[in-house]
């Protein structure tokens, strides 16, 4: 059995890529390195570069390495981008993924894994979000997600294959410092530059209903984002009749404030205090997955805690940054 990754050789892929060979499974990447780093791929896994709009590229690579089974994690994923250039994140995303179940559908592969997103279910006004919570997504990116997730439950009822969405939290953090996560879009690396630059970390908002009023949020290690793949993969190669559609998180909530205060303390700039921005349009005030669902259908559960989270991911930024 040979898995194919698209998209694996950036921040999230590099870490399943490395979780499935880790754990005896035959990989290969396809990946066009707009964003991907070859360097990121272990020895011994072959990368194809191409895009995955590129229905003759996909055709010539599921052949060459009799792929059996598919990672589609390549995507587009910057939420304020996609509400600029909606069209773009449906061409890419959409139109991506389509071309990838064409092919893969053509070239008779059984098992399909997608890389979805909590964007799916926009701001839903509950405890904990379950794989039932209803879907209104608040973005283009959002709706790509969703609507990815239902192109891939109807190719994989039209053509007998097993399936799952797996629905991603916030993650953070780096299985080793190489592979830590070279954007400053999300909330670790983007409180990691203000830090490094002397400047105070922005929390948008400190009046939401919540303990010490600022929004909270599931944050999920990347190393569990890439073990939740494989118990993933493997259920599949089990059950060739799973439609599987899973939360990925820890099931517990950090406020904005509590991990910039362990940002803060691990970077070793605990003298510059957070400052509080307005509210930002569109942030619920409370995001936890429901991991439920995970544990019963893979027994699997997240093993990393916040501090291990911002420890690698900080290990990762002066590996990129090592003058500071």
């Amino acid at each position: 059995m040979t898995w194919l990754v698209t998209g694996g050789a950036g921040y999230i892929g590099s870490h399943v890529v490395k979780a499935l060979a880790d754990g005896g499974e035959s990989v290969v990447v396809l990946d066009d390195l707009s964003t991907g780093d070859e360097t990121r791929i272990p020895a011994g896994v072959a990368l194809e570069r191409g895009s995955v709009l590129d229905r003759a590229v996909l055709d010539a690579v599921l052949e060459r390495h009799a792929v059996t089974g598919v990672v589609h994690i390549a995507a587009k994923k910057q939420v304020g981008e996609s509400v600029a250039r909606p069209l773009f994140y449906y061409h890419e995303n959409v139109g991506g993924l389509q071309t990838v179940l064409e092919a893969s559908a053509a070239a008779g592969v059984k098992r399909f894994l997608f890389s979805s997103s909590a964007a799916v279910y926009g701001m839903p006004d509950v405890e904990l979000v379950t794989e039932d919570t209803p879907c209104q997504p608040l973005s283009p990116y959002g709706e790509t997600k969703l609507a990815g997730e239902w192109m891939v439950e109807a190719v994989g009822r039209a053509h007998g294959m097993a399936t799952a969405c797996m629905r991603y939290f916030n993650v953070a953090g780096a299985a080793s410092p190489e592979l830590g996560d070279p954007g400053i879009f999300n909330l670790v690396p983007m409180v990691f530059e203000r830090l490094e630059a002397g400047r105070s970390p922005l929390i948008f908002g400190d009046d939401y209903p919540t303990a010490d009023g600022t929004c909270v949020r599931d944050y999920i290690h990347v190393a569990d984002i890439a073990s939740a793949h494989v118990a993933a993969a493997r259920k599949l190669a089990a059950d060739p009749d799973a439609r599987l559609v899973l939360n990925i998180g820890k099931g517990e909530g950090v406020s904005v404030a509590e991990m910039i205060d362990v940002i803060r303390e691990v970077s070793g700039h605990e003298d510059i205090k957070a400052e509080i921005a307005p509210r930002r349009a569109g942030d619920p005030a409370r995001v936890v997955a429901s991991a439920e669902r995970i544990r019963t259908e893979l027994d699997w559960e997240a093993r990393h805690g916040v501090r291990e989270m911002v420890e690698s991911a900080w290990a990762g930024w002066r590996h990129r940054h090592p003058q500071g």
